[in-house]
């Protein structure tokens, strides 16, 4: 199986842009697929095709002559991909990628704990029905570990030297910058009977809060502020409670409680990583700690 013709949803989100360049360095052909009247731009030396996401048609028309669909759709479209794997195929594409790119979806232990993952399970186990028209790679990388520095999502920030932990910051997870993220793809996708039909697991690293927080305060010099602030118990109680009233920020408590809770759920690497077998380099921790916390 050759793939070689990318359409990709989602460019000009988080992971997006890391997925493109990787796709462009390693010469595939690549098309951006966006929504009609989006305002979203991008590079001009890329192909965008404006779809209407609610016509099954347009998307049909949109995907014609791809190998691959890439689907780095917002969490509140994730519910859309079935159709979107619906038009995929009969458009003739020959490899769908769901919008995994993050926890590890298939931990019944998770989804219990944080019942929010399950329009990403009913989107793979869709794309296992229809295995006789197209394959699918799903892909568990924990969070965006340089983004979620960068942004204090992890609850750790460069500016003010400060720390707000779960569970006392002991809880071990896996994460993936999002170049690494970017690469996988690529690697998966030159690699295609290998990744056929399977979830791929990557992590750049598998740490903890404490660690990153020991080694930020190598660089800094100084000792940081650090607070046990909440815990996952009370993270899964505010979330479901925020989300009860239609606040979408309780998302946020319910993936924070799984991904760094002192549960260990976090560690997708229990799953066995495929970093080696996809030939991904090495990261260096410390430096990445140092470059994203800005340090």
């Amino acid at each position: 199986m050759s793939l070689k013709n990318v359409a990709l949803i989602g460019a000009s989100g988080n992971l997006g842009p890391a997925i493109l360049s990787n796709l462009a360095d390693a010469s595939f052909n690549v098309t951006i697929i966006s929504r009609e009247g989006s305002a979203s731009t991008f590079p001009s030396n890329f192909k965008v095709v404006r779809a209407d996401f609610s016509s099954h048609d347009s998307l049909v028309a949109a995907f014609k002559g791809q190998d691959v669909v890439i689907a780095a759709v917002a969490s509140h479209a994730l519910d859309q991909q079935p159709k979107i794997v619906d038009a995929a195929i009969a458009a003739g594409v020959k490899r769908f990628v769901p919008s995994e790119f993050g926890s590890n979806t298939i931990d019944p232990k998770l989804n219990e704990l944080v019942p929010i993952f399950g329009p990403k399970l009913a989107a793979v186990d869709y794309l296992k029905s229809k295995e006789d028209a197209i394959s699918w790679t799903a892909f568990i990388t924990g969070p965006f570990f340089d983004w979620g520095l960068k942004v204090g999502f992890f609850g750790i920030d460069g500016k003010t030297k400060t720390a707000k932990v779960v569970d006392g910051g002991k809880g071990r997870w896996s994460g993936t910058t999002l170049n690494t993220i970017g690469l996988t793809v690529v690697k998966s996708l030159q690699n295609p009977e290998l990744t056929k039909n399977q979830y791929v697991a990557v992590a750049s690293f598998v740490t903890t809060a404490s660690d990153i927080i020991t080694t930020a305060e190598k660089f800094s010099g100084e000792k940081w502020s650090i607070t046990d602030d909440t815990s996952t118990d009370e993270l899964v109680k505010s979330g479901k409670e925020k989300l009860g009233k239609g606040d979408h920020s309780g998302v946020v408590d319910l993936l924070r409680a799984g991904a760094f809770g002192g549960h260990h759920l976090g560690d997708s690497s229990t799953l066995g990583l495929w970093n080696e077998k996809l030939g991904l380099p090495k990261e260096d921790f410390e430096q990445t700690v140092k470059a994203s916390l800005g340090l």
